[in-house]
């Protein structure tokens, strides 16, 4: 057998035992995650949702833009095969306007 093979086997070795009996045990290290996942994780994700809540509600009072009716944009080259062939698919009349204007 080479003496590398022999040598990285032997360090190997070393360093696993060694490392086993440094850190604490799987039991102490799941009930440290745990608790990490409990206090840390769900507060985050709970301040998060009020974060995305608030800001939603903030910005669903403001009223919505101006119509301009640009040449480029809402082009119609031929009709939508649903409905009447000028609403998309997920049409919203309240925030979508059509190429004539908002619908009201």
């Amino acid at each position: 057998m080479a003496a590398w093979v022999k040598a990285v086997r032997t360090f190997s070795r070393k360093y696993a035992t060694s490392a086993t009996h440094e850190h604490a045990s799987s039991e102490q290290t799941l009930f440290l995650w745990k608790r990490i996942s409990l206090f840390v994780g769900l507060p985050s994700i709970g301040l998060a949702m009020v974060n995305c809540y608030l800001n939603h509600q903030a910005h669903h009072d403001e009223e919505r833009p101006e119509f301009i009716a640009y040449d480029h944009m809402r082009v119609r080259t031929k009709k939508f095969p649903w409905g009447d062939g000028n609403h998309s698919l997920f049409h919203n009349p309240k925030v979508n306007p059509l190429p004539e204007g908002y619908e009201d």
